[in-house]
C-alpha cells in the first residue's frame, strides 16, 4: 500500500468508498501500487495496467489496454470514439463493485496476463483520422506548414486533427488552425508548453 495512495483516499471528497474496494480487490492481484496523474494506478514491473479514477456520475476502474480483454460481462465502456486501447468499469455505489469482486479479479488477472505477454494494441495510423477541409486548404496554400505538420510527432498530429476536427462550424474549425499554426511551425503538440 503506498502512502500517496492512502493520502488520496483520506481526501477523496466522492466515492472514497468505492476507491477503496477497487483497491482492495487489485491489491489482491498483487500489482505494484502508485500514485500517477493524481490517481492510484496500479503496475506490473513499471507498466500501467489499471487505475482507478472518479467523475461526477461514477467512479471507474480503467483497464490501459482493455480494447485487448475479452470482456465476457461486458461490462467494459469505450469513454469516446477516439479512445483506442483504455476501458472503463463504471460504478455508482460500492455495492456494484462488492457484487463483481470476483469478475473484476478475473478482468484485472487477465490485464496482467496481456502484459506480461507483452502484447500491445494496434493503433490507427494518423492517415486514418479524419482531416477537415480547412486543415487541408492551410497546407495546401502553405508548404512550410505541411512540411512542418509531417515533422510532428503522430500523436500530436492525431492530437491537432482531433482538435480541429472536434469544432462543428467551418468557421471554428478555421480558427483553430489559425490559433495552432504557430505552435506547429514549433514542433509543439496542442499542449506542449
Amino acid at each position: 500500500m503506498n502512502p500517496k495512495v492512502d493520502k488520496f483516499l483520506r481526501e477523496a471528497d466522492q466515492w472514497r468508498e468505492e476507491f477503496k474496494e477497487l483497491r482492495s480487490i487489485i491489491l489482491d492481484c498483487g500489482l505494484t501500487e502508485e500514485l500517477k496523474w493524481g490517481h492510484p494506478c496500479y503496475t506490473l514491473q513499471n507498466s500501467n495496467v489499471v487505475l482507478i479514477h472518479g467523475f461526477k456520475e461514477y467512479c471507474a476502474l480503467l483497464f490501459m489496454k482493455g480494447a485487448l480483454l475479452k470482456d465476457p460481462k461486458g461490462i467494459l465502456i469505450r469513454q469516446t470514439e477516439n479512445v483506442q486501447a483504455a476501458r472503463q468499469a463504471r460504478f455508482t455505489h460500492v455495492r456494484e463493485i462488492v457484487k463483481l469482486k470476483s469478475v473484476l479479479k478475473a478482468y484485472i488477472n487477465e490485464a496482467v496476463d496481456v502484459e506480461r505477454a507483452g502484447l500491445e494494441v494496434t493503433y490507427k495510423k494518423t492517415s486514418e483520422f479524419n482531416m477537415p477541409e480547412e486543415f487541408r486548404k492551410k497546407l495546401n496554400e502553405i508548404p512550410a506548414l505541411k512540411t512542418a505538420f509531417d515533422a510532428l510527432t503522430p500523436g500530436r498530429q492525431r492530437g491537432y486533427l482531433l482538435y480541429f476536427s472536434a469544432a462543428k462550424q467551418p468557421k471554428t474549425r478555421e480558427a483553430r488552425v489559425e490559433k495552432c499554426m504557430d505552435l506547429i511551425f514549433d514542433g509543439k503538440g496542442l499542449n506542449d508548453q
